[in-house]
């Protein structure tokens, strides 16, 4: 892993503490970026949001779909348990918490919003992110980039759907119009994007591609931190005022983390598929493209909102509870593979 993504919790607190003081400090300033929209989409968050997510889908090669049929058992359990289990157990957990448990502890405004950010997070399957958790396990290449592919090509049809169904499960007011602007300026023209230049950097050659690939790397994390930056100038005086706000939103995110992870381990290994597809298969499961997450949730409900907020406590918390899901699924490997894994 890069300085960035192993230390990615210490800069998104950082984020915080600054963005905090900016808020405080220039309150006119950060109004002014804040007003800077066209059709509820906030031009220079929609910019940070492209150069955040467009390096990513680079490494996304829609040509390796054709593969998904060599580990059949492995991108089924994936697909069953980011489309279908996921979303829906991020919805239950939001009402169950957010709604019941804490809802004497948040602001009763803020309630649905903060649900529907924990509905937006799971429902982005992770892009990015998944190949470091892929590696760090010793997991099968060519299963994580065909699982990868599959899952952003699903995306761009059913997030949008998806989402408004489990807000309307939780009656929670559906933007339609917003939801699809959402999607195709944070998923389909990225995606078009992103392979345009990755097929020009290729024609280059497989070195040229890798070395464009490292200069423009940190840009993504720069672009995600800038981003967090601004959201916590907006979230400042909520946070100040409600401190535990963050360490209530991340509760659900963990025990849907550690539950996702752990119901795609077993399937694997009730389905007896090898350790190295189970790994990157749970990792897959467990977690999110949060900057996806963070840019629909800040288009639909605002800087200010308890959804934007709770999507950032999905940054905040993913390296490291992943890093301990990595450590699990490595240490258990020889009571995986006594199940009769091939």
């Amino acid at each position: 892993m890069s300085v960035f993504e192993r230390y990615l919790s210490l800069w998104v607190m950082l984020c915080i503490v600054a963005g905090i003081a900016l808020g405080q400090a220039f309150p006119a300033a950060v109004h002014t970026v804040g007003a800077m929209e066209i059709a509820q989409v906030n031009l220079p968050v929609g910019l940070l949001i492209w150069v955040m997510i467009i390096p990513m889908l680079l490494k996304v090669d829609f040509g390796a779909l054709h593969q998904v049929r060599q580990h059949v058992r492995g991108i089924g359990v994936t697909l069953f348990v980011n489309w279908l289990v996921k979303p829906f157990s991020m919805a239950f957990l939001g009402w169950l918490f957010i709604r019941n448990v804490f809802a004497p502890l948040l602001p009763a405004d803020q309630l649905d919003s903060y649900i529907a950010g924990l509905i937006l997070l799971a429902a982005a399957p992770c892009t990015a992110m998944v190949f470091v958790w892929s590696r760090l396990t010793g997991g099968e290449p060519l299963f994580t980039l065909s699982q990868v592919a599959l899952n952003d090509t699903i995306m761009v049809f059913a997030f949008a759907p998806l989402v408004g169904l489990l807000l309307g499960v939780a009656s929670i007011s559906v933007p339609w119009d917003t939801l699809f602007i959402s999607v195709l300026l944070y998923i389909v023209i990225p995606v078009i994007l992103a392979q345009l230049i990755r097929r020009a950097l290729l024609a280059k050659g497989q070195a040229a591609f890798d070395a464009a690939l490292a200069r423009i790397g940190p840009w993504s994390i720069s672009a995600l931190l800038l981003t967090l930056v601004l959201l916590f100038a907006f979230q400042g005086e909520a946070i100040i005022r409600q401190p535990l706000v963050i360490a209530l939103l991340a509760v659900p995110i963990l025990i849907q983390v550690f539950f996702n992870s752990a119901l795609a381990y077993w399937l694997n290994r009730k389905l007896g598929e090898a350790h190295n597809v189970a790994c990157p298969s749970a990792l897959i499961g467990a977690s999110n493209f949060f900057e996806l997450a963070v840019a629909a949730a800040i288009s639909l409900y605002g800087f200010e909102s308890g959804a934007a907020l709770a999507t950032v406590v999905g940054v905040l918390i993913e390296v490291p509870v992943m890093l301990v899901v990595v450590r699990i699924v490595n240490a258990s490997k020889g009571w995986y593979e006594k199940g009769g894994a091939a």
